[in-house]
């Protein structure tokens, strides 16, 4: 008798352990929902455009017109043959009492506000053993392309600072390579390994308000909202200069700068 007692016991005890373990798991189990640690993407600014005002204005040299120099690419015959013509340095361009090649950004004014990345990418060009263009802009998060139109093999390598360098070699008839930088950087120079004479300087900013001065010296940075800025002019040779202009809604505002010749 006491044994089919004990029995019936170890039976029931047997089937609630076993209702209990089913029940857990289920609840263990419950779907976890990970929308809620998904930061949602940070919208961009819009310019109003019944407001949107614009700078524009011109980057003057003054000083003697240095002679052109010359650019000996003897070394690499297929470049001499790629080029199609005599090559001369880019670093100090001028026309008309004006300054080419100077990078142009808002530095100051657009705090507090974000602003997406296009979509659109921008190009640096490895032709006639030279990079084109010589100084060039993009936003972070921007897609760069880099490609190459020469018959010879070329090597790209961006000497940043602030954001990752990197260093790559890419040969006549290879697919374009993409590249982005995440954090603003004025200027981060380029050079090729192959090809000593082969320089580039690319400005990354935060904000779409950036743009590389004609061989004139003139510029434009349109679609801006009202407000005080600090323009800032970069120079590979001859330095920065800043200046603060005032956009009153719907108005066209002149920022003029002027660098000396250091010579």
């Amino acid at each position: 008798m006491k044994t089919r007692l004990a029995a019936t016991l170890l039976f029931s005890t047997a089937i609630l352990l076993a209702t209990g373990c089913k029940s857990k798991p289920a609840e263990a189990t419950a779907p976890v929902t990970t929308a809620a640690t998904t930061p949602a993407a940070e919208p961009g600014f819009q310019v109003d455009p019944a407001t949107a005002g614009s700078i524009s204005g011109t980057v003057k040299y003054s000083g003697a017109k240095p002679k052109p120099q010359l650019i000996d690419m003897s070394s690499d015959p297929a470049c001499v043959s790629a080029h199609k013509g005599k090559a001369y340095a880019e670093t100090l361009v001028t026309e008309h009492g004006g300054l080419g090649n100077a990078f142009v950004f808002i530095e100051k004014g657009l705090e507090g506000k974000h602003f997406n990345a296009p979509a659109t990418s921008v190009t640096i060009d490895q032709s006639g053993c030279w990079f084109r263009p010589h100084v060039l802009g993009l936003m972070t998060g921007q897609t760069l392309d880099i490609t190459n139109s020469d018959p010879v093999t070329h090597n790209i390598h961006p000497m940043a600072a602030v954001n990752h360098e990197w260093n790559h070699s890419q040969g006549p008839g290879d697919p374009p390579m993409h590249r982005k930088f995440e954090k603003p950087e004025i200027m981060i120079p380029v050079k090729c390994n192959i090809h000593g004479w082969m320089h580039a300087y690319i400005g990354v900013v935060d904000n779409p308000y950036f743009t590389t001065t004609k061989d004139d010296g003139t510029f434009t940075l349109p679609n801006l909202p009202p407000g005080t800025y600090t323009i800032t002019v970069w120079h590979e040779t001859l330095g920065k200069q800043s200046t603060t202009i005032t956009v009153a809604p719907s108005a066209k505002a002149t920022a003029d700068l002027q660098f000396k010749s250091k010579a």
